[in-house]
């Protein structure tokens, strides 16, 4: 049997466990926190091209550079790029991500209109998944119809 110690941890703030998504959600080496746009774009799967762009329109928060001016992104980026990818998956327009990262760039003032924005955008995901739930209705009617016409087929 396991034993977990549930003792608060003292002098710590106690905040909401980071997602999944977010703790570990990127498979690098533990101890660093500098990449190249390169080691960034293999581990996201986005192009170098687009983690410019991000930068460019204001998607991407201010990312460091070296003394040559190569980009050095660091974890907080890459949890970054995890949340505007889940962001992307839930059909946010770009306008209303870079919206967000501007918020957030404006600092805890702007919690109500992020939050505002965030709510939204769960309301269209859920329609999405009521009307994929349909969708999903509909396939599986039609697959059992095809099941149904083949059993009967070879009964005969």
């Amino acid at each position: 049997m396991t034993v977990i110690d549930s003792s608060p941890v003292p002098d710590r703030p106690k905040v909401a466990p980071r997602p999944g998504w977010l703790s570990g959600g990127h498979p690098l080496p533990e101890g660093r926190d500098h990449y190249t746009i390169s080691e960034v774009a293999e581990v996201t799967g986005l192009s170098a091209h687009t983690l410019r762009w991000y930068e460019r329109i204001g998607l991407m928060p201010h990312v460091d550079r070296s003394h040559t001016g190569q980009r050095r992104f660091r974890n907080g980026d890459l949890d970054w790029l995890a949340l505007v990818g889940k962001l992307r998956l839930t059909g946010m327009p770009v306008a209303d991500m870079v919206r967000y990262a501007e918020l957030v760039r404006e600092g805890e003032h702007t919690f109500e209109a992020r939050r505002e924005l965030l709510e939204a955008t769960r309301r269209d995901v859920r329609a999405r998944i009521e009307e994929l739930r349909d969708t999903l209705a509909v396939l599986d009617y039609k697959i059992d119809l095809y099941a149904d016409a083949r059993r009967a087929s070879e009964r005969y």
